[in-house]
């Protein structure tokens, strides 16, 4: 099969992701043995990175990666922009609360994406595997035992943690809009519980992705802020 590793929408992505920033990539299977494709296995189609993959026994499995750090220097204006359009809205709070909204900032800035996909009809453990990046997301539930109307809880981890009270957006690919700012709307949006929980109601069958940017503000030499972005993404039938 063939894994498209995206930097953008369902629909669109802006740029392939060059294979010296992949720290890791990680397929767990169903009876959750590990698996650390080579980059051979790797290729490019227009702005598309593309993972050529073979199956092995039937049953539900994760797939991962996590990519280096950049930073990058952004205007005020632009990163009020950015945090507004992608639903930081704690750590825009918090810049406006602080009288900061016309700071320049560096941000060093990394993400961290996991897919679910099931291979045949035999449901498995897999699902659920814990990849040890700084930002991840886990299943509570097998999404491929859910159907349309079901909720999907899933715990968000920082450096292994729950987190609590974190902003969580998810969307399906039949979805995805903006309002009259340009900021994005998607089709669910919530916060965790204190046990960094929060749960998704699928409304629709489809691919689904699960997001959140987990955003500090820190005091080094080289950037102001630290954001790690992580995804999850399943299918509902």
């Amino acid at each position: 099969v063939t894994v498209s590793l995206v930097n953008g929408t369902f629909a669109e992505s802006e740029n392939v992701i060059t294979r010296d920033r992949m720290l890791d990539v990680s397929v767990v299977g169903p009876e959750d043995e590990v698996q650390h494709p080579p980059r051979s296995d790797w290729r490019d189609e227009g702005n598309t990175t593309l993972l050529d993959l073979k199956t092995g026994k039937t049953g539900t499995c994760t797939i991962g990666v996590s990519t280096a750090a950049r930073i990058i220097e952004l205007s005020a204006d632009d990163f009020n922009e950015y945090l507004k359009h992608d639903g930081i809205v704690d750590t825009l709070k918090s810049r406006t609360d602080a009288n900061e909204l016309k700071l320049d900032v560096a941000e060093r800035y990394s993400k961290h994406v996991k897919a679910i996909v099931q291979v045949g009809d035999q449901r498995s453990s897999g699902f659920d595997a814990r990849l040890g990046y700084p930002v991840e997301f886990v299943p509570l539930q097998n999404p491929y035992e859910l159907s349309v109307g079901d909720s999907l809880k899933v715990k968000f981890l920082k450096d292994g943690q729950p987190v609590a009270h974190q902003m969580v957006y998810a969307s399906h690919e039949s979805f995805h809009g903006h309002d009259k700012d340009g900021n994005h709307i998607e089709a669910f949006s919530g916060r965790t519980d204190q046990d960094g929980v929060v749960n998704v109601k699928l409304d629709t069958a489809g691919r689904w992705y699960v997001r959140t940017i987990y955003m500090d503000k820190i005091d080094e030499t080289d950037a102001d802020y630290e954001s790690n972005w992580a995804t999850l993404t399943f299918e509902i039938r």
